[in-house]
C-alpha cells in the first residue's frame, strides 16, 4: 500500500500574473453580449494561475484613469468617481498592485498611453527581484510585448499568454501570430473563466 505524502511534501511553483485591464474590459463585454461581465479580479488570476498548477504569488493589474476634459463633464466626472472608487476598493487587497497609464482622446476615441511601457517595466523586474520566479502569466494580445518576452525566454523565464481572437473579420479581437509564437503556451480565454468567479 502507497502512502499518501502530506501536503508539505508538494511545493507548488509561484507565477506572477500581469493583467492588461484595457484588454480584459473590452473582453468582458463581448462575452457579455455588450455587458461588461462583474467578476474577481485576483480570484480571477489565481484561478488562471491555478489551472496551470502553479500559484499566484502576485497580480499586477495596468489600467488607466478616464479621460477627462479641461472642463470636466458630468459624465466625465461620474466615471472618475466610479472608478476612483474602484481603485481605492481594490488597492486594499496586498496581493494586486495597481500600475496607471494614461487616457487620451484622439477623434472622439480614447486610447490608453504608456501601460505597455509600465508591463514592460515590471516584466524586466522579475530575474533581478524574484529569482524564484520562472513563469509569468500574461493577459493580453499586444504584439508589442514580444521583445520583452523573448528576452525574458533568453533568461530562463517562461510567459504563458492567456488571450483571446477569433476569426470573424469584423472582430474587434486580433492576435498576432508572432506573440503567440514567442510565448512558451497560450491559452484562450472562456466566458466562463469569468463567471465562475463572481464579484462578492
Amino acid at each position: 500500500m502507497i502512502e499518501r505524502l502530506p501536503d508539505e511534501f508538494f511545493i507548488i511553483e509561484e507565477v506572477i500574473v500581469f493583467i492588461d485591464a484595457g484588454f480584459l474590459s473590452k473582453l468582458s463585454k463581448h462575452f457579455g453580449k455588450g455587458r461588461y461581465l462583474k467578476f474577481d479580479i485576483i480570484k480571477f488570476a489565481k484561478k488562471l494561475a491555478s489551472n496551470q498548477n502553479l500559484a499566484c504569488k502576485h497580480v499586477f493589474y495596468y489600467t488607466a484613469p478616464p479621460f477627462q476634459s479641461y472642463k470636466p463633464t458630468s459624465e466625465e466626472n461620474k466615471r472618475k468617481e466610479s472608478y476612483d472608487k474602484f481603485i481605492k476598493s481594490i488597492n486594499k487587497n496586498k496581493e494586486i498592485t495597481i500600475r496607471e497609464g494614461r487616457c487620451q482622446k484622439i477623434k472622439n476615441t480614447y486610447h490608453q498611453k504608456g501601460v505597455d511601457t509600465l508591463v514592460t517595466m515590471d516584466l524586466m523586474s522579475i530575474p533581478p527581484l524574484h529569482k524564484n520566479i520562472k513563469k509569468a502569466i500574461l493577459i493580453a494580445c499586444d504584439s508589442d510585448f514580444v521583445p520583452i518576452i523573448s528576452h525574458l525566454k533568453e533568461l530562463n523565464l517562461r510567459t504563458i499568454l492567456h488571450t483571446y481572437y477569433d476569426k470573424n473579420r469584423k472582430s474587434n479581437f486580433s492576435t498576432s501570430n508572432e506573440l503567440i509564437k514567442t510565448v512558451y503556451k497560450y491559452i484562450l480565454l472562456k466566458e466562463k473563466d469569468f463567471k465562475n468567479i463572481p464579484v462578492k
